[in-house]
């Protein structure tokens, strides 16, 4: 589990690709000392498990279905992540609850600067909006954002100075590709009121529904 505030902006190396198996090799300013084989670390948003660290690098196994989710298959050598280690239930939660699973891959489709924040707009396949609400909370490359704007399959971001400096987005530009999670606790009461789409079962929806299922 993770929060989506970024640790560190590293560096996507290579895929080692060998009988099937497929690894990532990321270079990363993160205290090796503080990193075990087997931690979960966010890469882009997509969680992965180390298999080998050291010398400010280390290596990750990437499935199939991240590849087939997510954009890490299509990352250049030297290219720069977000990188963010999992959660310490002594930590604070600052930004949202994020599983380090991809839903699916988005595209930036606006960048316009409004006074000190740069304004983002993002396309995602038009099934995952249902999940998108403003002022709600989405990850994007693992970036835990507010949505200011939701409109027909896309919605817009508000990036400030800090958040711009200290994630790959200050790089984003239109055409950009970025790993999409939406809010998980959407998914959840989506399947408590019997997977039918929230915009369907809005009428069904109450306090006390979430009250009884644990979500207030």
């Amino acid at each position: 589990m993770f929060t989506g505030l970024i640790e560190d902006v590293g560096q996507f190396l290579r895929l080692e690709r060998s009988q099937g198996d497929t690894r990532a090799v990321i270079q990363t300013a993160l205290p090796m000392d503080e990193i075990k084989l087997g931690d979960s670390i966010a890469v882009n948003g997509v969680c992965l498990t180390v298999v080998r660290f050291g010398n400010g690098q280390f290596v990750a196994d990437v499935s199939p279905e991240s590849l087939d989710r997510t954009n890490l298959g299509d990352l250049k050598a030297g290219q720069a992540v977000n990188l963010e280690r999992a959660l310490r239930l002594s930590d604070r939660l600052g930004g949202h609850i994020v599983s380090g699973h991809v839903d699916a891959v988005g595209e930036i489709v606006g960048r316009t600067t409004d006074q000190n924040a740069v304004r983002f707009t993002v396309r995602i396949p038009e099934n995952l909006m249902r999940y998108v609400v403003e002022k709600g909370s989405v990850a994007v490359d693992g970036i835990s954002l507010t949505v200011n704007k939701v409109e027909g399959n896309t919605f817009d971001l508000a990036l400030i100075p800090h958040s711009l400096g200290q994630t790959t987005m200050e790089g984003a530009v239109v055409g950009t590709s970025v790993n999409i999670e939406t809010d998980i606790l959407g998914r959840y009461v989506e399947r408590l009121l019997g997977g039918r789409p929230a915009e369907k079962s809005a009428g069904s929806l109450s306090l006390d529904l979430l009250a009884r299922n644990g979500f207030t």
